[in-house]
C-alpha cells in the first residue's frame, strides 16, 4: 500500500502517533498479502504478537477486520490459528484519491457514446491485464493458465493468490484496485469473468466480489471439467481404429 493511502486511512484509524502508524500497517499487510494470522503479522513488522493481537482486537472492535472462512486454516497440529481479513468496513476507508475522477469518466462516456462504448472500455482494460497469459490451449495445463492469470492480477495492484478446492480451483483476488467504480459499473468485473471463461476454455463462476461488498473476489473454475475436455479424445477407445476422426470428430478446433 501507497504511503498516501496508508496514511488516508490512518487518519480513520483509532489512536494517533505509533499506535495509528502500527493499525495502518496492520491494515497494509492485510490488504497487500490477503488473510493473515496474528504471528505473520509480528514477524514482517518486527513487533510482538501480543501488540499485534492489540490493534487486531481494536480493528476487529470497529468493524474494519474480521476472521477470514475456516478454509485459509492451513491446518497441522495443535490449535488452528485464526486468520484475519479486511472487511468491506475497512476497505471501505481505502478509497483511492481517482475513483470518482474515473467514475465520472466513465459516466461521461457512456453519456456520450453508449454503453456499448462502456463495455469495450471494461473489455480492453482486462484484455490488457492477461495480455500475456497463455490460454490453456497454448499452455497445455490448467494449473499453468490459472496461475498465470492469477500472477498478472497481482501484477496489476489485485493482490490475487489459487488455491484447489475439490475437484476445481479458485482464483482469489485479496484486493480491487477498481471496487468503488466497479461498484457502479459491474462491466468491469463481467468483463475479468469473459476474458478468464476464454482463456481456459470453459465456464467459470464469480462466487464473490469485493465491488458487491464481500471480502474477496473468487472465481471458481471446473479443472475436471476442463480435464476431461481435453483428455477425452484420447481415452476413446475408438480413437486407435480412426485417429482422425475421434481427434476431432465435428472438424472444430479444440479448445
Amino acid at each position: 500500500m501507497t504511503d498516501s493511502k496508508q496514511l488516508q486511512w490512518q487518519q480513520h484509524a483509532e489512536g494517533a502517533g505509533a499506535d495509528g502508524q502500527t493499525r495502518a500497517a496492520v491494515v497494509s499487510l492485510l490488504v497487500d498479502e490477503g488473510p493473515m494470522t496474528a504471528s505473520d503479522i509480528a514477524e514482517r513488522l518486527g513487533i510482538s504478537p501480543a501488540g499485534v493481537r492489540r490493534h487486531l482486537d481494536n480493528l476487529t472492535d470497529s468493524g474494519d477486520v474480521d476472521l477470514a472462512p475456516a478454509g485459509f486454516n492451513k491446518g497441522g497440529r495443535g490449535r488452528p490459528a485464526k486468520w484475519f481479513q479486511l472487511t468491506p468496513t475497512g476497505r471501505g476507508k481505502l478509497r483511492h484519491a481517482y475513483d470518482d475522477l474515473a467514475g465520472a469518466a466513465i459516466r461521461s462516456l457512456r453519456d456520450i457514446a453508449g454503453q456499448e462504448a462502456v463495455e469495450k472500455f471494461a473489455r480492453e482494460r482486462v484484455n490488457g491485464i492477461v495480455a500475456k497469459v497463455q490460454p490453456v490451449r497454448e499452455s497445455g495445463s490448467v494449473i499453468a493458465t490459472v496461475d498465470q492469470i492469477a500472477d498478472a492480477l497481482t501484477g496489476a495492484g489485485y493482490s490475487a493468490d489459487t488455491r484447489q478446492v475439490g475437484n476445481g480451483v479458485q482464483i482469489c483476488q485479496h484486493h480491487c484496485p477498481v471496487a468503488h467504480v466497479a461498484a457502479e459499473f459491474p462491466e468491469l468485473c463481467e468483463a475479468e469473468t469473459a476474458a478468464f471463461t476464454e482463456l481456459l476454455g470453459t465456464h467459470v463462476q464469480r462466487l464473490a466480489t469485493i465491488a458487491n461488498g464481500d471480502c474477496v473476489c473468487s472465481t471458481h473454475v471446473p479443472v475436471s471439467t476442463i480435464a476431461t475436455a481435453v483428455h477425452t479424445k484420447t481415452s476413446d477407445p475408438k480413437a486407435d481404429a480412426q485417429p482422425g476422426a475421434a481427434d476431432n470428430p465435428d472438424g472444430k478446433v479444440p479448445r
